[in-house]
């Protein structure tokens, strides 16, 4: 898995000169470190002897105040917006923020073997970033973007764990306000860049899709001159995207894309599909379910050949990807199955696993807890989101958990398929009834999947129905 491990290879050392050439930074007191420095960290827990702490400032914290603690663990080395009262080697910069993302840059540029890829998109960044993990490290050392590490502050971390070995870098660029995207991928350098789709995620924070399509289309800004854009032939988005697009080369995926799936057979726990590609025609066996991976899979495969992998690399390289934790993992249970899909949600991957859930064996029940970042549009898109569910043909229970579940369940109640519909606000309520139905099922397996945004831990509702059983 390349997702939740940190990294405990040797990282690159860093000198004090190039500390100060990334930064444009001065020590403080002309009181400068002697030596290798071995890394750079924002943590102060894990900070000790040989390692520069980076001071950042949020809105309810300041890791200024953390530089006595680290001190005493034995750091001898501070990257600052301004000088403490500490004895430890201070590197004073304007804005650590800033300073971070200048030495994140600084590393990328020192790696001038490397090739990037650069991936945005409102679903199906993670499984896509894990499908090209697999088909990428297979041929050489590759960096992944770990967990979420993808915003202002995650990018500039994972690219400072850059190695001379590494020869492809796969970086998952989020957006979460206007200009994040522009300012990470001029920090990565991309050779390949690329939206997946646009969705209703952050819908909040952009004020409606076409806001989102803007924000996301800032990761062809900085694609090299030679590189390759890829782009989704079948978004409601396309064309919009095409428009943001100034290069040479442009790859497409998707229906009506240069490549392209047909003959798709959805098994539950794996996809069959044959793939048309300008490189010719194979037969993939995905081991991930659902229509929505074969669209990873097809946005992959354009990845890869736009840095020149051959086709049957890529084959090989899908059929034995992995899904991230909590991405549409099968877990058997007892005579029943659970798919955690709790890594998080939006609109889009809602639906997307009910079609999945429909696919299983024996009584269908999904579990949702609430989608967070929708803004003023949160109780309409879970209003829709109920209404869509209960009408999933194959799904016989949908058990909605949080503060939007009576937006859930008003949502079911208008179709006449409202009785499916269960709404709790908390996973304590919902428990009992989850109980209920395996013990009035007693003969009959059930599939069971769970699904919701990362900050309602819909998986601690499954382990506890799990533990119960």
């Amino acid at each position: 898995m390349h997702t939740s491990t940190t990294s405990t290879a040797a990282l690159q050392p860093w000198t004090a000169e190039e500390l100060v050439l990334a930064t444009q930074g001065y020590w403080h007191n002309n009181q400068m470190p002697q030596g290798a420095i071995k890394r750079i960290l924002t943590d102060s827990r894990h900070a000790e002897a040989g390692d520069a702490f980076l001071a950042l400032k949020g809105e309810r914290f300041d890791a200024h105040d953390f530089i006595a603690q680290v001190a005493e663990k034995g750091c001898q080395i501070a990257i600052v917006s301004q000088p403490v009262d500490v004895d430890i080697c201070q590197l004073v910069v304007s804005d650590t923020r800033l300073a971070l993302g200048a030495l994140g840059a600084y590393r990328r540029q020192q790696n001038p073997q490397l090739k990037v890829i650069a991936l945005t998109g409102s679903s199906g960044k993670t499984t896509t970033k894990e499908m090209l993990g697999s088909i990428l490290s297979r041929i050489a050392p590759t960096l992944i973007t770990r967990g979420n590490l993808n915003n202002d502050l995650g990018v500039p971390m994972m690219l400072l764990e850059l190695r001379p070995e590494h020869q492809y870098a796969v970086m998952e660029l989020g957006a979460s306000h206007q200009g994040e995207i522009d300012y990470t991928s001029n920090l990565v350098q991309p050779h390949v860049a690329g939206i997946l789709n646009i969705g209703t995620a952050h819908l909040g924070e952009f004020g409606g899709r076409e806001g989102i399509c803007r924000a996301k289309s800032e990761i062809y800004r900085h694609l090299a001159k030679n590189g390759t854009a890829i782009v989704p032939s079948a978004d409601d988005f396309s064309e919009q995207i095409k428009t943001a697009v100034h290069h040479q080369k442009v790859l497409s995926f998707g229906q009506g894309g240069d490549i392209f799936a047909s003959n798709i057979d959805l098994k539950p726990q794996e996809t069959v599909f044959s793939l048309h590609t300008p490189q010719g025609l194979r037969t993939v066996t995905l081991p991930f379910a659902g229509e929505h991976n074969v669209d990873n899979a097809l946005a992959a495969v354009a990845f890869a050949l736009a840095l020149e992998i051959s086709l049957d690399d890529i084959v090989t390289g899908l059929e034995q990807a992995q899904g991230a934790k909590g991405r549409l993992n099968f877990i058997p249970h007892k005579h029943h199955l659970f798919i955690d899909d709790t890594y998080n949600a939006n609109p889009t991957s809602m639906r997307a696993a009910a079609e999945v859930l429909a696919q299983q064996e024996g009584i269908r029940v999904m579990v949702i807890g609430d989608i967070g970042e929708l803004g003023a549009s949160a109780a309409i898109e879970h209003y829709k989101l109920g209404r869509d569910l209960v009408s999933v043909k194959g799904i016989n229970f949908v058990v909605a958990v949080g503060e939007f579940a009576p937006a859930t369940q008003e949502g079911a109640r208008s179709t006449q398929y409202g009785k499916k519909m269960q709404a709790f606000l908390t996973q304590e309520q919902a428990l009992p009834l989850l109980m209920n139905l395996v013990e009035t099922h007693q003969t009959q397996s059930m599939s069971f999947l769970f699904k919701g945004s990362r900050f309602t831990h819909m998986e601690k509702l499954m382990a506890q129905l799990m533990e119960k059983l």
